[in-house]
């Protein structure tokens, strides 16, 4: 007899949840089970295939270097089955549901968001923009564009593209930045919810932070806009921006005598395999493959 048909299913699908979110209460709670009945399934797969799969301790479970090989091929398996079941129940009529940062969403996805759905037609997207996470235990979303390092979690992760802060400003006010110094002079425009902000770019360049902010605003999208309108400079990703630089809307008139901050701002998080919308694999290869070309011009 082979080892598939010495496994039950609901052996392997108890032993996936639990190496996916790295607890047997989290398996427990998805799976709709008790804390001990993943336990016994796990310990009777153990025994069928005599093999140990996890460590255990008083405080957290751990896969062994087996549990590990065997975790990726049936993580693997049980993907494919999904996708398949997908491809063939009304789940392709299921809205895949997108949330995201506002700012990312308002000055990058939403101006390109039209080629996604000319390329994908049959795909309905659903989307929703607040700075809080996105819940994925309640179903609520497939998939999150999040703006800073995700907080650790047993979802995937994908870094999107690494993003320069330099100053921006109309091309009336860059008459008036002939060198670093003279941003003393001018009204700064802060964003208070940005990773990387003024005093951390002048400390970068050697220089004194100033004291005073001329304005401040909670959101990227409205300090890019102050700035469109000659309000000040504001220190913003050329990312998020890209549409106001390649305009001539905003200039960078420092950005040879000065050293800029590269970082990465946002990221692409998802679960890792379970209830998986079929549509998200596509919406995932078109986000990427536009940031690339973003970054190549």
């Amino acid at each position: 007899m082979s080892l598939l048909r010495k496994a039950p299913l609901n052996l392997l699908r108890a032993f996936e949840a639990a190496g996916r979110t790295g607890a047997f209460s989290l398996a427990a709670a998805e799976l709709e089970l008790s804390p001990s009945a993943i336990s016994h399934a796990i310990r009777k797969l153990e025994n069928l295939i005599e093999i140990r799969l996890f460590q255990r301790s008083t405080r957290e479970i751990k896969l062994t270097k087996e549990g590990e090989i065997l975790f990726e091929h049936i993580q693997r398996g049980f993907n494919e089955m999904q996708q398949g079941l997908s491809l063939i129940t009304a789940d392709e009529s299921r809205p895949l549901r997108l949330h995201t940062s506002p700012s990312f969403a308002h000055q990058w996805l939403l101006p390109r968001l039209g080629s996604f759905i000319r390329e994908n037609p049959n795909i309905d997207l659903r989307l929703s923009a607040s700075t809080d996470y996105a819940r994925f235990e309640q179903d609520d979303f497939d998939l999150d564009i999040i703006y800073g390092e995700p907080s650790p979690s047993p979802y995937e992760k994908i870094p999107l593209a690494v993003e320069e802060l330099t100053p921006l400003c109309s091309p009336l006010l860059a008459d008036r930045l002939q060198k670093p110094e003279d941003l003393y002079a001018m009204t700064l425009i802060q964003c208070d919810v940005q990773l990387y902000q003024w005093k951390g770019w002048f400390q970068a360049n050697d220089m004194k932070p100033p004291r005073h902010y001329g304005l401040r605003f909670d959101r990227s999208f409205m300090a890019i806009a102050a700035a469109v309108d000659g309000l000040g400079v504001v220190l913003e990703s050329n990312l998020l921006a890209e549409r106001e630089i390649a305009s001539g809307r905003l200039v960078c008139p420092l950005v040879k005598s000065t050293s800029e901050i590269h970082y990465i701002g946002h990221y692409l998080v998802f679960p890792r395999h379970q209830h998986m919308h079929f549509a998200l694999e596509v919406f995932k290869t078109w986000l990427l493959n536009e940031l690339n070309l973003a970054q190549l011009r």
